[in-house]
């Protein structure tokens, strides 16, 4: 059948609208290394709401700040490097000199490495209650050193990285408020990566940040 310009025009809208709401009724099903990209609120609602569970936890189970490339800079190394402001010298081993760095978190500038620490966004306590107690320790270390991702790790203040732990944003949210929203659409693309849970004091608060939120669209590839 031919169809008239107006059908068409009507049935090319409709097939784009399709290929933004299938990632969305359909993300459980998609497979490892596919891409997944809705609104951050839809995206919040597609992840599973189960109770936490960190019976058996222990931070070891995470082996992370590998070398996984083996070029000398280990995990934290490569953090540091790909999130200076003002790049450092790295010598011998990857020892880093110089640099300077922007911790988001607080606002604020640092120009000392050793004053920050590489945050594990989804914390690994936090991952373990949301399924990764499940995982193989191959997957364990994969998610901690996880750099295929920009949003997985990210390099703050060691005051404002201790101060959050291993809490979910319905307990700890970042000081600088003008950070939040972006906090809570990196959580949300962060679970939807590692296909994680979320629990519903959890959701409830991601929700009520989002909803005063730029319902921007995020876009991941699944790791699992």
């Amino acid at each position: 059948m031919r169809l008239t310009p107006t059908a068409l025009t009507a049935a090319v809208a409709l097939a784009a609208l399709g290929s933004l709401i299938a990632p969305t009724a359909y993300a459980s099903a998609a497979e490892p290394g596919d891409t997944v990209a809705m609104p951050v609120r839809d995206a919040l609602k597609a992840l599973p709401i189960r109770s936490e569970d960190r019976t058996g936890y222990q931070r070891s189970k995470f082996r992370h700040w590998v070398d996984a490339d083996r070029d000398s800079c280990n995990t934290r190394q490569e953090v540091l490097l790909e999130e200076a402001v003002t790049a450092p010298e790295h010598g011998v081993n990857c020892a880093l000199t110089g640099g300077s760095w922007y911790s988001p978190y607080d606002d604020k500038y640092f120009t000392d490495a050793r004053a920050l620490d590489i945050d594990h966004l989804v914390p690994l306590a936090e991952a373990w209650d949301s399924g990764a107690s499940a995982w193989s320790a191959a997957e364990r270390q994969e998610y901690a050193n996880d750099l295929d991702d920009s949003r997985a790790l990210i390099a703050v203040s060691a005051t404002s990285n201790r101060s959050k732990a291993d809490q979910d944003p319905s307990t700890w949210q970042p000081p600088a408020e003008g950070y939040r929203c972006q906090y809570a659409t990196d959580w949300v693309a962060d679970k939807t990566r590692w296909r994680l849970s979320i629990d519903r004091t959890e959701e409830a608060a991601l929700s009520e940040t989002l909803s005063h939120c730029p319902d921007v669209p995020v876009e991941v590839t699944l790791a699992r």
